[in-house]
């Protein structure tokens, strides 16, 4: 019986004592990297480029856009979607590789902030710390827009504003849905959906992005269909 009972309690115990240490190595990560860059430093640096541009000059249809196909909770969660990070968990257990970390798009802005994009469980634990303390300083809009300030388009372009001069040469506040829905979906994979090489995959994730769109009831089925038609041709 007591043989049982050890093999229980290391069980029950060894997977707690592990997500304990990955956990703590995590945090211990986070602290180390706002103390050597705090927060609003690394903000700044943002804010500083000359391609930084205001939520307020930005396409509302890019930002309804983004926030459809990257994180559509976005307005609902504290900077981590807990069901989004079940669902990769799952994913991950049965690929037995980190494939997927139901980012947030806080968490993506803390990443983009801090780390590299090379896949670790400490670093993933690492970003919710700082998501958790971007939400806890500033709102939902001033995350949004150093999102998509920062934030890779492919071709070289970061920043919302450089990818709309350069791809289409028109300011971001003057970006149409086409072409919105066109450079949001380029952010999940920028070096495969870059409109230079990869148009015609773009043009596939778009799709993707206006049927995430119709689905949050931000555009109608009408409008879908009329950018579909107008593009997408064979």
């Amino acid at each position: 019986m007591r043989y049982f009972k050890n093999i229980f309690l290391g069980v029950v115990i060894c997977p707690f004592l592990i997500i304990v240490f990955l956990i703590g190595a995590g945090y211990r990560d986070y602290k180390n990297a706002i103390q050597n860059n705090p927060i609003d430093y690394k903000v700044a640096q943002i804010e500083s480029s000359t391609q930084y541009v205001s939520i307020e000059n930005i396409s509302s249809y890019l930002l309804e856009a983004t926030i459809a196909i990257e994180d559509h909770r976005f307005y609902q969660h504290f900077g981590i979607d807990l069901i989004s990070i079940m669902r990769a968990f799952l994913q991950n257990c049965k690929m037995g590789r980190i494939v997927g970390g139901g980012s947030t798009i806080t968490q993506q802005l803390a990443k983009n902030m801090y780390y590299d994009h090379r896949p670790s469980i400490i670093r993933k634990i690492s970003e919710i710390f700082l998501a958790l303390d971007l939400e806890r300083r500033y709102s939902k809009y001033k995350i949004l827009e150093l999102y998509v300030n920062i934030i890779h388009y492919g071709d070289d372009y970061f920043g919302i504003q450089a990818a709309s001069e350069g791809y289409f040469g028109v300011p971001a506040k003057n970006l149409n849905l086409a072409q919105a829905s066109l450079l949001a979906g380029i952010p999940q994979a920028p070096s495969y959906y870059q409109l230079t090489k990869s148009y015609d995959k773009a043009l596939i994730r778009q799709e993707d992005v206006l049927t995430a769109m119709v689905k949050k009831g931000v555009i109608t089925e009408e409008q879908k269909e009329e950018v579909y038609q107008r593009y997408h041709k064979d």
